[in-house]
């Protein structure tokens, strides 16, 4: 078992549900748990879990194995020692003799799982990141804990930007996908959300806070995604983008964001970034209660020798996903999601056009 990628809430707790559900049914189950990740893997770094690892970590944040980013596109690339990357972690599995892989990651720790199993490995995978972008799951475990974190920084903004009456930016995490900003950002009571997925024009956004300064409103918040695009950088090419980002005279969107706003309007402009609080921290209930349905399915995957897939869950049923299915595929927001289009209808701003009225 390995933990890959970035960390979240209930990576602890979904391990717990894989272990608990084997040794409950099998009667002679050895767990080995990696260290960091696929680095554990490559290099043979790993532990002999018992019953007692997984014992009162249900509530525990981050990961008791640790983890570590081993980016896909230099998978294939030899490590410094000049060794395969692919053959190292092969060759662990086979010398230990192990049934199965069990991997917890994102959508980069997905691609390398289904090339272990193209590779001939015995592989099952379950969904872990709170920007909640896997393919083939209606829900990643952490999603929701990010959600409450994201929202809560929201909610003691509204008290600051009443007071003074001001623009508060709330920049959540999300680079490619928006589904983290979009939930925190209307259970937050943003005034204006900005996601990667819907590019925005600045007009827009400062019409939507003049027509709430018109209407005596002290204050406008904004949730905005750190992977946000203005529509004119949404038109640059990916060379054109990266040229105008390496010159870039910014920390984040966010700041650009707001000396625009301020430009154009005169108001006050704060800025407030969660950042990795998104991703510490105990898990929510939802998440406890995910992590142990999806940890059980695993587990049940395994003893039934179903490999190569994903533990995912659609419309609250839990479902096995081909890991090539999985792989290589992001689940982004899409702009006629009828989230957005009912975010809007009560006056949500996404920087687009408005919805007209009848």
């Amino acid at each position: 078992m390995l933990t890959s990628g970035g960390d979240c809430q209930s990576l602890n707790a979904t391990m717990r549900g894989v272990a608990k559900t084997l040794y409950e049914n099998v009667e002679d189950v050895t767990i080995y748990g990696f260290l960091d990740g696929y680095k554990g893997l490559m290099y043979g770094e790993y532990r002999k879990m018992s019953s007692r690892d997984f014992s009162g970590i249900l509530t525990e944040g981050g990961t008791i194995l640790g983890t570590s980013r081993q980016p896909f596109k230099l998978m294939k690339m030899p490590d410094t020692d000049g060794k395969d990357k692919v053959q190292l972690m092969k060759s662990t599995y086979k010398r230990l003799k192990l049934d199965c892989l069990v991997m917890l990651g994102g959508n980069g720790s997905h691609k390398t799982a289904n090339l272990l199993r193209e590779e001939g490995l015995n592989v099952v995978t379950l969904p872990k990141t709170i920007d909640n972008d896997l393919w083939g799951t209606d829900m990643t475990f952490g999603f929701q804990s990010a959600v409450n974190i994201a929202t809560n920084a929201i909610d003691c903004i509204h008290t600051t930007a009443a007071s003074h009456g001001r623009v508060f930016i709330v920049e959540v995490m999300g680079h490619k996908a928006g589904w983290l900003t979009l939930h925190a950002g209307i259970s937050g009571g943003a005034d204006i959300i900005l996601i990667p997925e819907i590019p925005y024009n600045i007009k827009y956004v400062v019409d939507a806070i003049t027509k709430r300064k018109k209407q005596g409103k002290r204050f406008t918040i904004l949730a905005v995604a750190e992977g946000a695009l203005s529509v004119d950088d949404a038109a640059l090419s990916k060379k054109e983008f990266k040229a105008k980002r390496k010159d870039w005279q910014y920390p984040s969107i966010s700041y650009e964001v707001a000396h625009q706003i301020q430009d154009l309007t005169g108001e006050e402009v704060r800025i407030t970034v969660p950042g990795h609080t998104q991703r510490g921290g105990e898990p929510c209930p939802y998440d406890r209660v995910l992590s142990t349905r999806l940890g059980a399915a695993a587990a049940e995957m395994i003893i039934r020798g179903e490999f190569g897939y994903m533990a995912g869950i659609r419309n609250n049923q839990i479902v096995s996903v081909p890991l090539d299915e999985v792989a290589g595929k992001l689940k982004t927001v899409n702009p006629d999601n009828p989230i957005i289009k009912e975010a809007k209808l009560i006056g949500i701003c996404f920087g687009d056009e408005p919805i007209k009225k009848n």
